[in-house]
Protein backbone atom coordinates (compact mmCIF):
# COMPACT_ATOMS: atom_id res chain seq x y z
CA UNK A 1 0.00 0.00 0.00
CA UNK A 2 1.21 3.48 -0.88
CA UNK A 3 0.75 6.42 1.06
CA UNK A 4 -1.87 9.08 -0.10
CA UNK A 5 -5.70 10.24 -0.19
CA UNK A 6 -8.31 10.47 -2.23
CA UNK A 7 -11.74 11.61 -2.64
CA UNK A 8 -14.98 9.62 -3.23
CA UNK A 9 -18.37 10.26 -3.91
CA UNK A 10 -21.03 10.47 -1.55
CA UNK A 11 -24.21 11.97 -2.31
CA UNK A 12 -24.42 15.87 -2.17
CA UNK A 13 -21.31 15.49 0.11
CA UNK A 14 -17.51 14.68 -0.09
CA UNK A 15 -15.44 11.67 0.76
CA UNK A 16 -12.06 11.70 1.99
CA UNK A 17 -9.89 9.15 2.45
CA UNK A 18 -6.14 8.23 3.52
CA UNK A 19 -3.55 6.01 3.33
CA UNK A 20 -0.75 5.19 5.35
CA UNK A 21 2.00 2.45 6.56
CA UNK A 22 0.66 3.81 10.15
CA UNK A 23 -2.54 4.85 11.54
CA UNK A 24 -0.38 8.57 11.88
CA UNK A 25 0.55 8.40 8.37
CA UNK A 26 -3.02 7.46 7.08
CA UNK A 27 -4.44 10.29 9.49
CA UNK A 28 -2.40 12.69 7.64
CA UNK A 29 -3.39 11.75 4.38
CA UNK A 30 -6.83 12.14 5.22
CA UNK A 31 -6.26 16.27 6.31
CA UNK A 32 -4.29 16.55 3.10
CA UNK A 33 -7.59 14.99 1.05
CA UNK A 34 -9.64 17.55 2.96
CA UNK A 35 -7.35 20.13 2.23
CA UNK A 36 -7.73 19.29 -1.84
CA UNK A 37 -12.18 19.87 -1.12
CA UNK A 38 -10.78 23.05 -0.39
CA UNK A 39 -7.92 23.70 -3.07
CA UNK A 40 -5.13 22.18 -4.88
CA UNK A 41 -2.78 21.47 -1.12
CA UNK A 42 0.69 22.59 -3.64
CA UNK A 43 -1.13 25.75 -3.63
CA UNK A 44 -0.73 26.04 0.28
CA UNK A 45 2.36 27.43 1.47
CA UNK A 46 3.59 25.61 5.10
CA UNK A 47 4.87 29.26 6.18
CA UNK A 48 2.85 29.00 9.81
CA UNK A 49 2.65 26.35 11.71
CA UNK A 50 -0.53 24.94 14.60
CA UNK A 51 -0.15 22.55 16.96
CA UNK A 52 -3.20 20.41 17.01
CA UNK A 53 -4.37 18.10 20.31
CA UNK A 54 -7.36 15.48 21.02
CA UNK A 55 -7.80 12.70 22.85
CA UNK A 56 -10.68 10.34 22.00
CA UNK A 57 -12.40 6.90 23.48
CA UNK A 58 -11.70 5.10 20.27
CA UNK A 59 -9.91 5.31 16.91
CA UNK A 60 -12.76 6.83 15.01
CA UNK A 61 -13.87 9.15 17.08
CA UNK A 62 -10.16 10.33 17.50
CA UNK A 63 -10.42 10.58 13.55
CA UNK A 64 -13.67 12.69 13.55
CA UNK A 65 -11.67 15.24 16.43
CA UNK A 66 -8.60 15.30 14.55
CA UNK A 67 -11.05 16.62 11.18
CA UNK A 68 -12.95 18.97 13.66
CA UNK A 69 -9.70 20.54 14.91
CA UNK A 70 -8.57 21.33 11.68
CA UNK A 71 -11.46 22.76 10.60
CA UNK A 72 -11.95 24.62 13.82
CA UNK A 73 -8.21 26.63 13.33
CA UNK A 74 -9.15 26.78 9.68
CA UNK A 75 -11.97 29.16 10.96
CA UNK A 76 -10.41 31.10 13.46
CA UNK A 77 -7.50 31.65 12.39
CA UNK A 78 -8.25 32.00 8.06
CA UNK A 79 -6.04 29.90 7.28
CA UNK A 80 -5.19 26.54 4.88
CA UNK A 81 -3.11 24.13 6.16
CA UNK A 82 -0.65 21.35 3.60
CA UNK A 83 1.32 19.74 5.31
CA UNK A 84 0.52 17.57 8.67
CA UNK A 85 2.36 15.79 11.47
CA UNK A 86 0.80 13.40 13.30
CA UNK A 87 2.28 11.34 16.57
CA UNK A 88 -0.78 9.25 18.07
CA UNK A 89 -0.24 7.40 21.28
CA UNK A 90 -3.42 5.33 22.38
CA UNK A 91 -6.22 7.26 21.47
CA UNK A 92 -4.33 10.60 21.76
CA UNK A 93 -3.02 12.70 19.09
CA UNK A 94 -0.36 15.66 18.63
CA UNK A 95 0.15 16.96 15.67
CA UNK A 96 1.80 20.60 13.87
CA UNK A 97 0.17 21.16 10.64
CA UNK A 98 1.60 24.06 8.71
CA UNK A 99 -0.11 26.58 6.28
CA UNK A 100 -0.55 29.88 5.37
CA UNK A 101 -3.60 32.87 5.57
CA UNK A 102 -6.40 32.33 3.36
CA UNK A 103 -5.48 33.97 0.22
CA UNK A 104 -8.67 34.27 -2.14
CA UNK A 105 -7.30 35.22 -5.28
CA UNK A 106 -4.33 32.73 -4.87
CA UNK A 107 -6.15 29.50 -3.38
CA UNK A 108 -9.32 29.92 -5.35
CA UNK A 109 -11.34 28.21 -2.78
CA UNK A 110 -14.00 25.88 -4.40
CA UNK A 111 -15.94 25.34 -1.28
CA UNK A 112 -16.22 25.57 2.22
CA UNK A 113 -16.41 22.49 4.69
CA UNK A 114 -18.61 23.30 7.05
CA UNK A 115 -17.81 19.83 9.10
CA UNK A 116 -17.39 16.10 9.74
CA UNK A 117 -19.93 13.34 9.10
CA UNK A 118 -19.81 10.51 11.29
CA UNK A 119 -21.82 8.37 7.79
CA UNK A 120 -18.78 6.22 6.49
CA UNK A 121 -15.79 7.09 9.40
CA UNK A 122 -14.09 3.94 9.08
CA UNK A 123 -9.82 3.57 10.98
CA UNK A 124 -8.94 -0.03 9.34
CA UNK A 125 -5.28 -1.65 9.62
CA UNK A 126 -5.26 -4.98 6.80
CA UNK A 127 -3.37 -7.84 7.31
CA UNK A 128 -0.21 -6.21 6.23
CA UNK A 129 -0.08 -3.58 8.59
CA UNK A 130 -1.41 -0.54 6.15
CA UNK A 131 -4.00 1.70 7.41
CA UNK A 132 -6.93 3.15 5.40
CA UNK A 133 -9.01 6.21 7.23
CA UNK A 134 -12.09 7.48 6.16
CA UNK A 135 -15.11 9.57 6.49
CA UNK A 136 -17.62 12.37 4.83
CA UNK A 137 -17.49 15.54 4.93
CA UNK A 138 -20.22 18.18 4.62
CA UNK A 139 -19.57 21.11 2.29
Amino acid sequence: MITGWEHFDHQADIGIRGYGRTMAEAFEQVAVAMTAVVTPPERVVPAGTVRIQCEAPDREMLLADWLSNILKEMSVRRMLFSRFRVMIEGNRLEAMVQGEKLDPARHEPSVEVKGISYHNLHVDEDLQGNWTVQCVVDV
